[in-house]
């Protein structure tokens, strides 16, 4: 799983070429998805890009964005709804954009969704290319496109720049650049409070790699997080785990024993800054906010508290799947609760069986246990998994193996599918 074998990364216009299928391909599901979004809003008297750019969230980035942190809302109840809650760069962005055009901070937020969307799909690609194969790659962008939540990726909302984020950094982990990923995981923690998983990854990485030095005893080199070349058949598909890498793949093998390189030492510190670097994000941020409440290293705890938000191990989520059999109306969605946890184990499993990157393992495992372990806002729980891409590198591996025309029909059907129910689930009633 984690070998020397190295690829040489493309140049920006050859990455850009290799990749083009999966972002048009990703284009066009993102364009129908907003489409029927359009149809059904206009047919039930609402604006859809209002549902995309003013509600729910969208709404506290763009106060933050336009006034600055300290406003929050008193509920009836004692809550205290405080905008200290959402992480700053989604608003730092929109207010950039207003900045230099002549658009609002709300048209800001749908302006950078809709970059950072293209960017997040590219980012998924290139993980999946690399440790899969194209073919692969094209089938995980597509799959992430047609979530059932996939128009969250297309709301003034920060998924899509998380996960662009997130996705940079895991290719750069995989591929050695240990500053890069070290500056985007940081800034990934600048984003979301889940920036932990990637900070997560990137030092499970690095240690990982510590350590297999250790035991060998050999010099660092640049280490790339992938399997070893399974068979070709004769008509040149790949089998086992890189089904979907065209077999003319080019790469360059770090030989045994080869001399010390004389940048290993350069290798080392890069890895260790890259590990400095990915949680100064996230602990910066999260120490601004106890600094401005008063009330120490733990203030950001508070201000979640206050949204009745915090980690409890998934006892309130078990508690909310337990209460929809208490009645049959909700026994279904309670019973469809109980097979998408499954499902998600599932997967995850089965990526651990598929022996994926230790970073990608570490990563999705964090973004699933803190989504589904938060106590509150059990309704937003899918479109908080959006960004634990690797959990379908499994389907895309399955979906790659199938001939295109019967895969494109699969994708195609999944696509109309999603397009509908997003339009339902955004004209509804609660956030999502």
């Amino acid at each position: 799983m984690n070998d020397l074998e190295t690829r040489a990364a493309p140049a920006l216009p050859g990455a850009l070429r290799r990749a083009a299928p999966a972002l048009l391909g990703y284009a066009a599901v993102r364009a129908l998805g907003l489409v029927v979004l359009a149809l059904w809003s206009s047919a039930r008297g609402k604006d859809a890009y209002t549902l995309l750019t003013a509600r729910w969230d969208a709404l506290w980035y763009t106060r933050v964005a336009e006034l600055g942190y300290g406003y929050e809302v008193r509920l009836p109840n004692g809550d205290v709804h405080s905008n200290l809650a959402f992480f700053p760069l989604f608003p730092w962005l929109e207010r950039l954009v207003a900045a230099v055009s002549p658009l609002s901070c709300a048209d800001g937020g749908f302006v950078v969704s809709l970059l950072a969307s293209l960017a997040a799909a590219w980012g998924i690609f290139a993980v999946a290319d690399h440790v899969h194969g194209r073919r692969a790659g094209v089938c995980a962008v597509l799959l992430w496109a047609v979530l059932p939540v996939g128009i969250v990726q297309s709301m003034a909302y920060s998924e899509s720049l998380f996960t662009a984020l997130a996705a940079w950094s895991l290719y750069a982990v995989l591929t050695g650049r240990w500053v890069t990923a070290g500056v985007l995981a940081g800034l990934a923690g600048l984003t979301r409070p889940v920036g932990l998983a990637v900070v997560a990854a990137v030092w499970a990485a690095g240690i990982a790699a510590f350590a297999r030095e250790r035991s060998a005893g050999a010099a660092p080199r640049r280490t790339s997080f992938v399997r070893k070349r399974s068979a070709v058949s004769a008509d040149g598909a790949r089998t086992g785990g890189r089904a979907g890498t065209p077999a003319t793949a080019r790469r360059v093998h770090a030989p045994e024993g080869a001399p010390r390189d004389p940048g290993a030492p350069g290798i080392r510190l890069r890895r260790v800054l890259g590990m400095v670097l990915a949680p100064l994000g996230t602990a910066g941020y999260v120490l601004w906010v106890g600094h401005r409440t008063g009330d120490g290293p733990l203030g950001y705890l508070d201000v979640q508290a206050g949204w009745r938000n915090g980690f409890d191990g998934g006892y309130a989520f078990a508690r909310f799947v337990a209460e929809k059999f208490t009645s049959f109306p909700s026994a279904p969605a309670g019973l469809g609760l109980i097979v998408g946890v499954g499902l998600l184990v599932w997967l995850y499993v089965v990526c651990v069986r598929q022996r994926q990157p230790l970073p990608l393992l570490v990563y999705a495992g964090v973004v699933t246990v803190l989504a589904l372990c938060a106590s509150s806002y059990f309704g937003s729980k899918p479109r908080l998994l959006l960004p634990a891409f690797p959990l379908l590198l499994p389907l895309a591996l399955a979906l790659a193996r199938l001939r295109t025309p019967r895969s494109a029909l699969v994708v195609g059907a999944v696509a109309v599918a999603s397009a509908v129910y997003g339009a339902f689930w955004l004209n509804g009633s609660g956030p999502p």
